[in-house]
């Protein structure tokens, strides 16, 4: 998906990102805080950064004496991050606008070895070229510095994944002609592929499984207006839309299935 979509994706997302039928963000995001292991006074970079999920756990971590820096392509979802920190008194942190990818991140506090960790969330299948996007993180840390990746294992999301894939086919089959990138990082060694293209060794990967319940087929249709299946869904017609719609309401299981893959290398 291209940068542009990716943020407008993710700008139309933003309303929902939070909703109470999406805890995982919240949930993924502090678990991969602790396997930062994170120590008052550390400097941490998050990478794809959101509306904070990881950021600000880490900045808790990380204080007194630490900081944290989001990095963002969506600006709507930076100006939640930014109203979260200022609810929880977090003044140890700060949100820029930037395409990772595009930004100069060799000055002033970006340059190589500024950081004591990097975080990247459910973010790195969004890269063109995820080797290099790793090898741009890790330049970044200093020597004993840690950097955690975390993607969404195989079969997320599902069985209700299917049923929206299924439903979108049907109306727009251009519309997954070619395989997600997030499915393609989901297959069994993966991670590790893409992590050793990087140049990366010592590499230790942690898959946790979970099941997110559903109080209805409504909590799904929240999941998919407010992630990333959003960018597929605005290029729908509205008569498409509202039968793709129907068809993910007739979805009879009561919960998803939610499995994670952290993949943590040490400098």
């Amino acid at each position: 998906m291209p940068k542009q979509q990716i943020a407008a994706a993710f700008t139309a997302a933003a309303g929902l990102y939070d909703a109470p039928a999406l805890p995982f963000w919240h949930y993924f995001g502090a678990r991969s805080v602790r396997h930062a292991a994170l120590r008052p006074g550390q400097t941490v970079l998050d990478i794809c950064c959101g509306s904070g999920a990881s950021a600000l756990p880490a900045a808790r971590a990380v204080a007194p004496g630490g900081s944290v820096i989001g990095v963002d392509l969506t600006a709507s979802m930076l100006a939640l991050a930014r109203a979260k920190a200022a609810a929880q008194s977090l003044s140890n942190i700060e949100f820029r606008h930037a395409d990772f990818d595009q930004a100069d991140f060799d000055h002033a506090d970006f340059h190589p070895g500024s950081f004591d960790a990097a975080l990247c969330v459910f973010g790195l299948f969004f890269f063109p070229d995820m080797p290099a996007a790793l090898r741009k993180m890790w330049r970044l840390l200093r020597p004993g510095g840690t950097l955690v990746v975390t993607t969404w294992g195989p079969d997320a999301f599902e069985p209700a994944n299917s049923l929206l894939r299924d439903a979108i086919h049907r109306e727009r089959p251009d519309l997954d002609r070619v395989q997600n990138p997030r499915q393609q990082l989901s297959e069994p060694g993966a991670v590790e592929r893409v992590f050793a293209e990087a140049g990366i060794a010592h590499l230790e990967t942690f898959a946790e499984h979970r099941e997110l319940p559903l109080s209805s087929a409504e909590d799904w249709w929240t999941i998919v207006m407010g992630t990333a299946h959003r960018g597929r869904v605005d290029q729908l017609t509205p008569a498409q839309f509202h039968r793709v719609r129907e068809t993910c309401l007739t979805l009879t299981a009561r919960s998803l299935q939610i499995p994670a893959l952290y993949a943590v290398a040490r400098r």
